[in-house]
């Protein structure tokens, strides 16, 4: 008698244990679109998602009709560098769908130098351009807005982020 009391806990209790897993994949299949949605949004170009991230910025700066001039340059520039992020992109995309046709050639080391001190290049020269509009934006702005914005335009490794910059677009501007 014991021993089937025993039995019986011990198969309930594996019953017990095997119960979310076989209510997880009978809600799985529901999970899939929105795992793939998730992705698509991930991959999203940097021109798809500029508005938005300037529309935020606009708004938690509360930026006024006074500084609309400086905003506006501030604007064009983060479009500028969000439409050149989806070029680099999508021409490096294009490279890898060619080697994946082809045989994928490693570079050779000074390949590789020329392509960082272009990066780079290309990288300080975004980098002037912030600084040209940001500097009078910043400069236009109240003590409180200025705080706001040490938050909003910091690179996003300086916001305590894990990762530390991204490299496609313009370094927490847009």
């Amino acid at each position: 008698m014991r021993k089937s009391v025993i039995s019986t806990l011990v198969a309930l209790s594996f019953a017990a244990a095997a119960a979310p897993q076989v209510f997880a994949q009978a809600d799985a299949p529901s999970a899939t679109p929105q795992r793939h949605a998730h992705a698509q949004r991930a991959h999203r170009m940097p021109g798809e998602r500029v508005e938005a991230r300037l529309a935020y910025q606009k708004t938690a700066l509360r930026i006024t009709d006074a500084q609309a001039t400086q905003w506006d340059a501030y604007a064009a520039v983060a479009r500028k560098h969000a439409q050149a992020a989806d070029q680099r992109i999508q021409a490096h995309r294009a490279r890898m769908a060619e080697a994946k046709d082809g045989e994928r050639k490693r570079p050779t080391a000074i390949e590789r130098l020329e392509r960082r001190q272009q990066f780079l290049s290309v990288a300080a020269t975004r980098t002037a351009e912030l600084l040209a509009v940001q500097k009078p934006l910043y400069a236009a702005l109240s003590p409180e807005q200025q705080r706001v914005a040490d938050e909003l335009f910091a690179p996003r490794g300086a916001r305590g982020h894990r990762g530390g910059h991204f490299r496609g677009g313009s370094h927490g501007s847009a």
